[in-house]
């Protein structure tokens, strides 16, 4: 069900609250662009700054918006079990597809709290639940072994891996098996995460080239990599500069370049530097998203 682009959606915002509206029409754009899912309220999505409330509402609307064309991820993690199990249970009671369960940051759990943090969100719901993998964020890695510990239980089904080491989806596949679910966190290494075995990419740029990063993802899982290489050189310069900045918010002013959206971000988050907006354009252009 999970595979090739899935966009880790912008949270649309107006005047500080979330721009329905606007949410309705990106998804209907990203269905209309080859989308393969959709991933609500991740990093990307603003989870930190939206009210728990706003969370739910978030979800019903992707589900409602999406009308069961393609899949829906909820963002549904925390630092803290329990505050991640009640998300994790709201986002099943509004019928997402799966969950998202970033490992818990700040606090760096060991190995055994990492592995019990999950099983607890396990055993007391029936999503099924993809780990969030990015120690970049979370201070805390979860080895392999942990992740193959994790597979064996039943909702437990893949891995979005941030780590940008696609070395790692080899260890994975040795540790969880090869029908455990890897997808790509990293956008710019996605071709080389797909070599090795993934399948598909919860994706920052294709927020802003949904068409594009469909198309390279289908040409990797079609074993095409010749096409997918040209059109990861189309993308290079897109992904750089999006995250010269918070990637949401490069994101975020892409898609105002385009008229989809608001730069609109909640603080402590802000609005890009000129030099940034500049750099950002420009890869729009060299990429071919506008003239």
């Amino acid at each position: 069900m999970f595979s090739g682009s899935l966009p880790a959606l912008v949270t649309p915002f107006n005047s500080k609250k979330v721009d329905w509206s606007t949410l309705e029409a990106l998804i209907k754009w990203h269905i209309a662009e080859g989308s393969n899912g959709i991933v609500a309220v991740g990093t990307t999505g603003e989870s930190p700054t939206l009210s728990h409330q706003e969370h739910e509402e978030v979800f019903r609307a992707v589900i409602e918006y999406t009308g069961g064309r393609i899949p829906v991820i909820a963002g549904a993690g925390s630092n803290s079990t329990e505050e991640a199990l009640g998300l994790v249970q709201a986002a099943e009671e509004t019928g997402a597809d799966a969950v998202l369960v970033v490992t818990p940051y700040y606090n760096k759990p060991t190995q055994t709290g990492l592995y019990e943090h999950f099983r607890v969100l396990h055993d007391n719901s029936n999503v099924p639940i993809i780990i969030y993998n990015i120690p970049g964020r979370s201070v805390i890695d979860m080895a392999p072994t942990t992740m193959g510990q994790l597979a064996k239980l039943s909702r437990i089904i893949g891995v979005k891996d941030a780590t940008g080491d696609v070395v790692r989806v080899s260890q994975q596949r040795e540790t969880c098996g090869e029908d455990f679910l890897q997808l790509s966190g990293e956008d710019a290494s996605a071709l080389g995460f797909n070599a090795h075995g993934g399948r598909g990419c919860i994706s920052v740029t294709a927020n802003v080239a949904p068409g594009l990063c469909s198309e390279f993802q289908q040409a990797t899982l079609q074993g095409d990599y010749q096409k997918a290489l040209h059109i990861q050189d189309r993308l290079l310069p897109l992904h750089r500069a999006i995250f010269i900045e918070p990637g949401l918010v490069g994101a975020k002013f892409g898609l105002s370049v385009l008229g989809r959206c608001s730069e609109e971000v909640r603080l402590p988050l802000t609005p890009l530097a000129k030099s940034t907006k500049q750099k950002i354009i420009e890869a729009m252009k060299s990429t071919g998203i506008i003239d």
